[in-house]
């Protein structure tokens, strides 16, 4: 027997298992709707939770969702019998068909937030390696300087982007124009 962790293999095998169990059990439409939504978001997930880290309680979440808290949410309501579960109040004056939607948009909203975290930390790699490029080669919406040798080369402006300056002179970015050339990116002439 395997110990540790189940792998992502065993999690979509037990999503999978869950849905059977809930379409084989009629479960109503209403709660259906929701198992699904919370199944889509923990398979889009899976592929991801590396980045959340060994141990992370994200990663536990995600974990557990699949392996315990779906399928307990799911077998306790299809234990009992469909009427009874369907029309008489237990808690608060809900019966357990509508406790169990709870539930389930309890853990709906749940596993988004961890998808959005996931994504977040993706998304933050994104924005560390822009600071890096900015640092390393400096503003590019300025026409930042290329760095390629002892003289800086500055990048001229696209074409009909505001600069009228007289051929031969000076534009804002720093580019001299002699005159314009036939193509945006043929060499002057």
């Amino acid at each position: 027997m395997r110990s540790g962790p189940p792998t992502t293999e065993q999690l979509l095998g037990a999503l999978d298992a869950i849905e059977t169990q809930a379409r084989e059990g009629k479960v109503p439409g209403v709660v259906l709707s929701r198992l699904l939504r919370v199944t889509r978001i923990v398979r889009q997930t899976l592929p991801r939770l590396d980045n959340l880290g060994l141990g992370s309680s994200q990663g536990f979440s995600v974990m557990a969702t699949a392996t315990d808290y779906l399928p307990v949410a799911i077998g306790n309501y299809l234990r009992l019998p469909r009427d009874w579960a369907d029309t008489r109040p237990i808690a608060a004056g809900k019966s357990s068909v509508m406790l169990l939607v709870d539930q389930l948009d309890l853990l709906g909203t749940t596993m988004d937030k961890v998808y959005d975290a996931v994504c977040r930390a993706d998304a933050e790699a994104i924005i560390v390696h822009g600071a890096f490029l900015e640092q390393k080669f400096g503003q590019a919406s300025g026409g930042g300087v290329l760095g390629l040798g002892p003289d800086p080369v500055r990048v001229a402006p696209p074409p009909g982007s505001g600069d009228a300056a007289d051929p031969g002179t000076a534009g804002p970015s720093g580019a001299v124009s002699t005159s314009p050339s036939p193509h945006p990116l043929a060499p002057p002439e």
